[in-house]
């Protein structure tokens, strides 16, 4: 059954979502819930998914967790903590022991936000990434192109933390570029412990007129790089809807994916995402 990787859930009567600006991201500024989502799923053939962190504010986190605890599609949350804090360590015990603590899986921080792009090799930061290692959890990148080299940098100095690249790297599709980003993920996928979701695509062509074959040579990179057994599906719902219904954004996938064996293929439906996850 497919475990969909990548989506997110908000409601914006509790918090605001700071980064939904502007005219192209209005169809966002709603709620969007798992119950919203679990229709869709089940059409789908969805049967577990993964809830990653919208907004790097501390209250997040628990409010997930505890959602995961009791709702039967969510096996597994990616949260946030500061990296930058002292007591990463106790914090992240901390949430292990809240209810639904045991769905914690992996944590994140909007990398892509930082202006400095080799925020991820600061001391403090690297810090961090040890105690989420200590944990066993996962990191996941967001982050831009730019970001990329030093992403493998810190993953050189962390061999024994899996880091689970979000969204390709956030490859240019929109302009067919495809240099210095095909290059830079190719380094990062060199490192054994490095994971890549095949999620996001469709909101970084063009949300009106893409096509499968303007994702397809940026898929074919990572597929190439990553190779199946380290690469998993995320819908990126419901920031996806941009550019394609969730229905659209598997279609998609499962096309980009046709040429693999059927081994392959469930790998990167449900096998990467169960083993890296720990679903």
């Amino acid at each position: 059954m497919t475990v969909d990787a990548h989506h997110h859930v908000w409601d914006l009567t509790v918090r605001d979502q700071d980064w939904i600006t502007g005219p192209e991201l209005e169809p966002l500024r709603r709620n969007f819930t798992a119950d919203d989502l679990r229709p869709q799923t089940r059409a789908a053939g969805v049967g577990r998914t993964v809830l990653v962190q919208t907004v790097t504010v501390p209250e997040e986190t628990p409010e997930f967790l505890a959602l995961a605890d009791g709702h039967d599609l969510i096996a597994g949350v990616v949260g946030w903590v500061d990296l930058t804090r002292p007591d990463v360590a106790g914090e992240l015990a901390r949430l292990r022991e809240l209810p639904g603590g045991r769905r914690l899986k992996g944590i994140r921080h909007q990398v892509q936000a930082e202006p400095d792009p080799r925020w991820l090799l600061r001391p403090d930061v690297h810090r961090g990434l040890a105690a989420v290692a200590d944990a066993g959890l996962v990191y996941d990148l967001v982050v831009t192109p730019r970001q990329l080299p030093a992403c493998a940098e810190a993953a050189a100095g962390h061999p024994g933390l899996t880091f689970v690249l979000d969204h390709l790297g956030k490859p240019p599709i929109a302009s067919g570029a495809r240099e210095p980003w095909a290059t830079a993920v190719r380094a990062l996928a060199a490192l054994p412990h490095t994971v890549c979701k095949l999620s996001g695509m469709v909101t970084e062509a063009d949300p009106a007129g893409w096509t499968t074959a303007d994702l397809r040579p940026y898929a074919d990179v990572v597929l190439d790089a990553f190779g199946p057994d380290r690469l998993m599906y995320g819908s990126d719902w419901p920031v996806c809807t941009l550019a394609a219904s969730y229905a659209d954004v598997l279609a998609t996938a499962r096309d980009l994916t046709s040429v693999l064996t059927s081994s392959e293929r469930t790998a990167i439906f449900e096998g990467t995402a169960t083993r890296v996850y720990g679903l």
